[in-house]
């Protein structure tokens, strides 16, 4: 995971080497003809020094030419292949594939993906992304994948400014002369075929001296793959284009791009369309253009938002944690790859995935016991001590998921230093925490303490030996009597909390 720019096809390159060198077969899997062709044409260049042979599978080659790459996966003479979807076709076959690259992975689908799993029972993955989708982000954090990110940005990088505005004609002749007064480029994204015409004629209109270039997916090959050129050796300012552009073009002359209706986009696009500048050491612009009526649904302002607040360079991951928050983590299992969370909540469904990956893994994994500890005294944090309902409900979540006595003196001491002394009540609740640490490392179901008395029930799984049970029945005499197996009770001080606790706590310690 990294940034556009930051070298993912750096490392991609490495591994590749590394694999044909070792005499095995490698695919490289991208989205787009013209990315295939970007990439066929960087790893020949690299490459040329060593015995190693490249090859490219799309639709741009002739059928004649992809006969003798698909002879030549088969037979092993082809070391490395560069493809689109068509090296998912059930005509290629490998002699050797020991590695898949699949480069800008949030333009697959599950199926996509699954497809692969026949060539991959012993094939090394790479998945390469600036924005990882919902469901594979959420599998990385999970434990499911392994995650790397590189976070060094380029030497001399700037970060894009980035604005969100209306659309206006203005802006658009503004933006465009601004950037061909300084010599460089324009992209201008419009993701409708049938009224892209239109929005190259009214670039004409308002900039007369721009050679203005139109690409989309539905053009004849031959013809697409001439524009692009065309494009990337500056003979057209101009570029309007659908959404093709997004993946992993490098044109340092390109340092503007207008995006039309950013609203209809999704957050990774915008931030990969984003990515398509700002590749060079000058200041680059992106303008998302909204309905002339500024009305947009609810969703996308809140993707536009995201888009606009993350704007520091290396922010892929952020955009993509922030996607995975408004989305949710998709379907493990299902073809789905955002969405469903909400039927369990965040935590609970990454606490089963984490025991079911566990499981997998052959470790052994214990239930985790969550003791109920029930006292006869006030323990809460109070409204006029806390005013913010949201904060109160933050500190009990934290304070519901510490694990060690430190993590309560820095609550206790965070308390202490944003809201001052801590109430009788505050005081009591960090008290009613620490019992409860103490009953966990007991396994302790439960611990209830009322009138003088305080009843301990065990778990079966209680480290705590029937031999030392015995020997603390002895030694307290009738302060400590046995109600049934697992089940013990104590006599405590009836009197001020403090006592009470202080007697508590040395009971549990006595248990280990």
């Amino acid at each position: 995971c990294g940034d556009v720019g930051y070298g993912k096809t750096e490392v991609a390159m490495r591994a590749a080497l590394k694999t044909a060198l070792d005499g095995h077969q490698v695919a490289v899997l991208v989205p787009t003809t013209i990315l295939a062709e970007q990439h066929w044409t960087t790893f020949r260049e690299r490459f040329a020094p060593y015995p190693v042979r490249v090859e490219m599978l799309s639709r741009f080659r002739p059928p004649k030419a992809q006969k003798a790459v698909l002879a030549g996966l088969a037979t092993g003479v082809v070391d490395i292949v560069i493809g689109t979807h068509r090296l998912l076709s059930k005509d290629v076959s490998f002699k050797d594939l020991a590695l898949l690259i699949v480069d800008e992975e949030h333009r697959f689908g599950v199926a996509h993906k699954e497809r692969l799993k026949r060539l991959r029972k012993s094939v090394h993955v790479l998945t390469l992304t600036a924005t990882p989708i919902p469901r594979t982000l959420s599998m990385a954090m999970s434990g499911i994948r392994d995650l790397s990110v590189i976070e060094t940005p380029p030497a001399d990088r700037l970060a894009v400014e980035t604005v969100v505005c209306r659309f206006d004609p203005a802006v658009i002749k503004e933006s465009i002369e601004r950037e061909l007064g300084r010599g460089g480029q324009v992209f201008v994204v419009h993701n409708r075929i049938q009224s892209l015409p239109a929005l190259v004629r009214l670039i004409q209109r308002l900039v007369p001296r721009a050679r203005i270039a139109m690409a989309h997916g539905q053009m004849r090959e031959a013809v697409l793959e001439r524009t692009m050129l065309d494009y990337v050796d500056g003979a057209y300012d101009v570029l309007v284009s659908t959404a093709i552009i997004e993946s992993g073009l490098d044109i340092p002359a390109s340092n503007t791009i207008i995006i039309n209706r950013a609203d209809r986009l999704g957050l990774a696009q915008l931030y990969q369309l984003r990515g398509r500048v700002g590749r060079d050491r000058l200041q680059a612009y992106a303008y998302f253009l909204i309905p002339a009526d500024g009305r947009v649904d609810e969703t996308a302002a809140k993707r536009l938002r995201v888009v606009q607040e993350l704007t520091t360079l290396g922010s892929g991951l952020k955009v993509a944690l922030r996607d995975m928050e408004i989305r949710g983590a998709g379907n493990l299992l299902g073809a789905q790859q955002h969405g469903q969370i909400e039927a369990v909540g965040f935590d609970l469904y990454l606490k089963l995935l984490e025991e079911a990956v566990a499981e997998l893994r052959g470790q052994r994994l214990e239930e985790e016991i969550d003791p109920v500890v029930t006292v006869d005294t006030a323990a809460y944090l109070p409204e006029d001590y806390i005013a913010e309902a949201a904060q109160r409900l933050s500190l009990y979540k934290r304070l519901a998921g510490v694990r060690t006595p430190a993590e309560i003196e820095d609550v206790g001491r965070e308390l202490r230093d944003r809201f001052g002394p801590l109430p009788e009540a505050a005081a009591h609740l960090l008290d009613v925490v620490a019992l409860r640490l103490q009953a966990r490392a007991l396994r302790l179901e439960r611990l209830e303490v009322r009138g003088g008395r305080a009843l301990l029930t065990f778990a079966p799984t209680t480290p705590v030996t029937s031999q030392r049970l015995v020997e603390l029945l002895r030694a307290h005499g009738r302060r400590l009597r046995a109600l049934g197996e697992f089940v013990l009770e104590a006599t405590v001080p009836h009197g001020p909390w403090r006592e009470t606790f202080m007697a508590l706590t040395r009971l549990l310690q006595e248990f280990r």
